[in-house]
């Protein structure tokens, strides 16, 4: 994807002295009493602010935190707990600029969080006169957010039109990377995981990636409603048949091209859904009117994992089973052992994901993790991300 990168034109001599406006995703989990509970996109965004740093630029970064009411600043909305902890990390003060939008005093070298963005009137509609506000505020404008790519805002998309350099920070520029080693130009057998309760939610992912991939894997309920299309009983299992249609289209869509959607030749069972439930292995066609399908069986996810080992490249989005509980775990704890014992290039994405791959410790061994849940999902349905959209345009010139 043909974007302007910041690391480029930092190595180029392009930014000393230049006033760096940073968007990054520091939207981060906090406890009762305002304290940061989990610093991981804290800790991702520093070294593209360093960098800018180490570069000799004047530094301004912003994210949205929560959801504030535009216009309406409250202190529950502040970053400030955000400028703690990264000073923190980074060794140094790091003052808190509010009502920032009519100019901003930062000189080369230093650094200053910009209050949280959202609590500005017309972010979320991409108001042109407050993108414009922002723009004026820079020399070069940096995408670091990939969170927020597939959201046209005036922090992300506005201020991107009338910076005077719009650019991709490392974080944003690696997921473009990898979606485009991924998805498009894929190294075959392309395999794709796609899991999760309801094949609503998902339906625009699975049809597009069925006119891409080589195999399909379905998991969750999802699962249960390509199950009933195949002509099983699934019990009382979470399923939509309203759908069948559709995913009988998606199957046949995957036969057409000569590849496939694996249904389940075995699932592990239950009468209750609960951590205690008695869990059964039963053949695929022998699921009683009682049952809760809740974990794909032994026999099923050995088939899977023989495939993922021989895949060229795996796209991840979903556990198979209810990972949660210990006795309906075992797929979703296989397949993942399977990525990670691929030589395939893996990228995963989705907050029950990175749950799974953080549960079984094989971050280190999944080529890329997405950082990004709505964007990553976006990208799987085949759509440009106005972030990707913008940044191109800006490349061209």
């Amino acid at each position: 994807m043909n974007v302007i990168r910041f690391s480029d034109l930092c190595a180029q001599g392009q930014v000393a002295g230049k006033r760096v406006f940073i968007r990054a995703d520091l939207n981060v989990p906090q406890d009762d009493a305002g304290n940061i509970s989990e610093d991981t996109r804290v800790r991702a965004s520093v070294p593209c602010i360093q960098m800018a740093l180490d570069a000799g630029a004047a530094v301004m970064v912003t994210s949205h935190l929560g959801r504030p009411t535009e216009g309406e600043f409250k202190p529950a909305d502040s970053l400030a707990p955000v400028a703690k902890r990264m000073g923190e990390l980074m060794g140094r003060e790091i003052p808190v600029i509010a009502n920032w939008t009519d100019g901003v005093e930062v000189k080369p070298g230093q650094l200053v969080m910009l209050e949280n963005c959202r609590v500005n009137k017309g972010e979320k509609k991409n108001d042109e006169a407050l993108a414009k506000k922002m723009a004026a505020l820079c020399d070069i404008f940096v995408h670091d957010a990939f969170g927020t790519a597939h959201r046209a805002e005036a922090s992300t998309y506005g201020i991107a039109q009338f910076a005077p350099v719009a650019c991709a920070g490392p974080l944003l520029a690696a997921e473009m990377d990898a979606i485009s080693k991924a998805l498009l130009a894929p190294k075959r057998p392309l395999v794709a995981i796609v899991a999760g309760s309801k094949v609503s939610t998902k339906l625009t992912i699975l049809k597009s990636l069925a006119e891409n991939v080589d195999q399909l894997i379905v998991g969750g309920g999802i699962a249960n409603t390509f199950m009933l299309a195949a002509d099983l009983k699934i019990g009382k299992s979470l399923a939509e048949a309203d759908l069948l249609d559709q995913a009988k289209a998606v199957i046949e869509a995957m036969k057409a091209r000569g590849a496939a959607v694996p249904i389940p030749t075995d699932v592990v069972t239950a009468k209750t859904f609960s951590a205690d439930a008695v869990a059964t292995v039963k053949a695929a066609t022998d699921v009683a009117d009682d049952d809760l399908i809740l974990d794909i069986g032994p026999q099923t996810a050995q088939a899977l994992a023989d495939q993922l080992k021989k895949a060229g490249t795996i796209v991840w989005n979903g556990p198979v089973g209810v990972f949660e509980f210990a006795a309906f775990e075992n797929g979703t704890k296989v397949i993942a052992q399977a990525i990670a014992d691929s030589s395939a290039f893996s990228i995963a994405g989705g907050g029950d994901t990175l749950a799974a791959i953080a549960k079984y410790g094989i971050e280190k061994q999944v080529g890329y993790i997405s950082t990004g849940g709505g964007a990553f999902l976006e990208v799987l349905e085949g759509k440009t991300l106005p972030a990707f959209e913008i940044l191109g345009k800006r490349a061209l010139g």
